[in-house]
């Protein structure tokens, strides 16, 4: 969602932002407008690889969760977290959010069920 074209308070004023302002939000805006696309971009390949795993486990008897892998990588990314400085409990948080759903859809190509390509993320 770009939000550069709002209308914002400063000052008290409505609509009253000084052009360099409203310049330099524009500029951020669109930064983070780009950097949300590339996530949403990574985002789609993870999933494309984890729903060929989701498969392969299938097709071989495996279990849609593997608990050791999960605390593993959970532990890689709260380190690179805190390398990034990024707040590694949202890190968390986010990957385990990404887990469940990676879960899920193993699930159900283990059940016969192959949902949306765009589905998984181990």
């Amino acid at each position: 969602m770009t939000t550069s074209n709002t209308n914002e308070t400063a000052g008290g004023a409505a609509g009253q932002v000084d052009p360099a302002v409203r310049a330099e939000l524009d500029r951020l805006r669109d930064s983070i407008d780009n950097i949300d696309a590339a996530v949403v971009h990574m985002l789609a390949e993870r999933f494309k690889c984890t729903q060929q795993v989701g498969h392969l486990k299938a097709a071989h008897q495996l279990p849609p969760a593997d608990p050791a892998r999960e605390s593993a990588q959970i532990a890689r990314l709260r380190r690179l977290a805190e390398n990034a400085k990024l707040d590694p409990a949202f890190a968390e948080k986010l990957l385990n959010f990404i887990i469940a759903e990676v879960i899920r859809h193993h699930e159900r190509i283990a059940d016969g069920v192959d949902g949306p390509a765009t589905a998984t993320g181990e």
